[in-house]
């Protein structure tokens, strides 16, 4: 018997799983990540998908990409967004990460669309009404300018008012926040833009990298409380997911 596996989709090579990687590995899992695009300048030369049946769950990350203009993605998000289909047709645990969760939408009958409003810095989440909000207030890292209406079967679990937040569909979940995020990792975003780009949004580079520092230690915290919901309620539970669990997994 072997341990638990689990796939994480990058879009970009500064789109990696990060904390939920980690919290990943240190509940038991052997994580791999499948990287689609190596070059920001060719968005659509991909690396074909695995198989994601060879895997226990799938994780599905951020991009700078948009499904409002799947003509510069046209080579690869279709094949994606199959994927999603075929997975949660066959109950595969999936997790969507803001590009990740939006993706998610569309495949499962939802739909995405240029948000009103760009949230990019750290935001406070609030249950959905009639719902109770497991990811917690946060502040939890935003950086996005579209989003995402649930899919029509999914429970809404949290919003802002700008953006539904976090959706769960059996053993599905999407969310527009990023649980991932540590300081390196928004660095890395702030490496592929430029300043006139950031002041459109009233922002600055020192600032966000500022505000990374003071809330990493917190995001990791509260990013292994989310994930951890995510594996022992959602992709696992007793009830739902009897007799499938991986040998590694062992609920707290």
């Amino acid at each position: 018997m072997t341990a638990g596996r689990a796939l994480i989709i990058a879009h970009e090579p500064d789109g990696p799983g990060g904390q939920v990687t980690e919290r990943l590995i240190e509940r038991g899992f052997t994580v791999d990540t499948h990287l689609v695009t190596h070059d920001y300048d060719a968005p659509n030369d991909a690396a074909p998908f695995p198989t994601w049946s060879e895997y226990d769950l799938v994780a599905i990350m951020g991009s700078l990409r948009s499904l409002t203009r799947t003509d510069e993605i046209d080579s690869w998000v279709h094949d994606e967004l199959q994927l999603i289909r075929d997975a949660h047709a066959a109950g595969q645990p999936l997790l969507g990460s803001c590009f990740g969760g939006q993706l998610i939408a569309e495949a499962l009958g939802g739909s995405v669309e240029l948000a009103p409003v760009t949230e990019l810095g750290w935001y406070e989440i609030r249950s959905a009404p009639g719902a109770t909000n497991p990811a917690g207030p946060g502040p939890w890292m935003e950086w996005h300018h579209d989003r995402f209406a649930a899919p029509p079967e999914a429970d809404v679990l949290a919003e802002t008012d700008a953006a539904t937040q976090l959706f769960r569909i059996g053993r599905t979940v999407g969310s527009q926040f990023h649980p991932e995020v540590d300081a390196a990792h928004i660095a890395g975003w702030l490496a592929s833009v430029d300043d006139d780009y950031l002041a459109t949004y009233g922002r600055n580079r020192e600032s966000i990298l500022d505000d990374a520092k003071a809330n990493e230690q917190q995001n990791i915290e509260q990013c292994k409380v989310f994930v951890d919901w995510f594996l022992d309620e959602v992709a696992f539970s007793d009830d739902d997911y009897a007799g499938a669990l991986p040998v590694s997994f062992s609920p707290k």
